[in-house]
């Protein structure tokens, strides 16, 4: 198949460009996935498999294979407000097939994707390949984009289609050599993620655990914990500087786990800097292209939305532009569509995640106390189960199409 014979191209094999391609090769498309990483074995990202994504396995009939892999079970989130825990968000209500957020690494997940793809004729995944243009089908920028060229080891090339979809995370090629203009939210805190092994005698705490001045996040990965220490925005020098020992000690003071376990962290080179950002593009689309995913919007990693946000928006983009791709119709206001349904879930969710944050003191310091949201949660836990509603499904969330549960036949979207 020539690369230039595609119906549509995707930057960025995360979780929103490996479930859009899916979706549409499911239609009977030529679907091209371009990833700039040779594999997906990235650690520290995001994991948190929520119900609504959960509904989308299902949906496609995976949901038993799926769950054979390695993951972790949480019915309800849980973090310690003064010296009690608290259920934060429960999930044991939920009107879905899975009641329950399932803590996978994301390889794992996005390899079970790509397996799934690989086998529809339409779809092409190139690992390595990292994108590095637009292709126009003129000079200006407002001209309509007509494919992209990219980079590998082994030499370049470009790819054209009707449509490009930018699924290229929060440091996306796409959205910036779109020209799109973003808003930025901004954010008081970056996260440092680290591990430190598992023993068989250690606590089993709840899966999120909040300290009295600043958080400390623990996930359990069997083996190993996986640990995201909050920190003032631009501080991560100052916490090196004040050197390792501190830093154990500060970590010791927050978990619920024996301080000597902190011992094992000897180097910074076992930490990782998250910075994080909040933004949202003013317009998800130009003719001939489509950003969703973090590309469209960055989220906070609070409440573990991207992946399932990112994921929703797949699954609408797959909905509404199948049909018009596969009939060579497709349009600016097809494109405009999908932003439209999409806005309204993005902006809740990112309002949502600020009410979540911790206030700062006037020298950037977090707060003694909570978010008066989570405080307000803790006096009340029958909100616990809103909570739960609205991170595990979100506020619009995505059912898929006929034609795409069904590929290759006539079913109307």
């Amino acid at each position: 198949m020539p690369e230039q014979d595609q119906d549509c191209v995707i930057a960025g094999g995360g979780p929103a460009g490996m479930m859009a391609g899916l979706l549409l090769a499911r239609a009977g498309l030529r679907v091209s996935v371009l990833e700039k990483h040779p594999d997906f074995r990235h650690d520290f990202r995001g994991d948190t498999i929520h119900p609504s994504t959960l509904q989308v396995i299902a949906d496609l009939g995976w949901l038993e294979e799926f769950l054979a892999l390695p993951h972790q079970k949480a019915p309800a989130l849980h973090a310690e407000i003064g010296g009690r825990q608290v259920t934060i968000a429960d999930f044991r209500n939920l009107k879905t097939d899975c009641r329950y957020i399932a803590f996978m690494p994301q390889w794992d997940f996005l390899n079970f994707l790509a397996g799934k793809a690989a086998a529809m004729p339409g779809f092409t995944l190139k690992m390595g390949h990292s994108v590095t243009g637009l292709l126009r089908d003129g000079d200006k920028l407002g001209d309509k984009i007509c494919g992209l060229a990219w980079q590998s080891d082994s030499g370049a090339g470009e790819i054209r289609a009707p449509l490009v979809i930018g699924a290229d995370g929060r440091h996306s090629v796409i959205r910036r050599e779109a020209g799109f203009t973003v808003t930025d939210f901004g954010s008081p805190v970056d996260v440092v993620w680290l591990r430190l092994s598992r023993q068989a005698d250690d606590p089993a705490p709840a899966m999120s655990h909040a300290g009295p001045g600043q958080g400390l996040v623990l996930i359990d990965r069997g083996d190993y914990w996986q640990c995201g220490y909050v920190i003032r925005k631009g501080s991560y020098d100052d916490l090196q500087a004040a050197g390792l020992p501190a830093f154990r000690a500060v970590l010791a003071a927050l978990a619920p786990l024996p301080p000597g376990r902190f011992d094992e962290i000897t180097s910074w080179d076992q930490t990782h800097l998250l910075s994080i950002r909040m933004d949202r593009l003013t317009r998800w689309w130009a003719p001939g292209l489509l950003c969703i995913g973090d590309a469209a919007h960055a989220m906070s990693p609070v409440g573990g939305f991207g992946v399932n946000l990112a994921i929703q928006d797949a699954v609408a983009a797959a909905n509404i532009l199948a049909r018009p791709l596969r009939e060579g119709r497709l349009s600016p206001r097809d494109l405009a569509r999908v932003e439209a349904r999409r806005l309204f879930p993005t902006r809740a969710t990112q309002g949502l995640q600020k009410m979540m944050r911790r206030k700062r003191r006037p020298d950037g310091e977090a707060a003694p106390r909570p978010p008066g949201f989570i405080r307000m949660i803790a006096r009340w836990p029958v909100l616990s189960r809103l909570m739960g509603r609205l991170i595990g499904q979100g506020f619009r969330p995505e059912r898929i199409a006929p034609l795409l549960l069904k590929p290759g036949l006539p079913h109307d979207l």
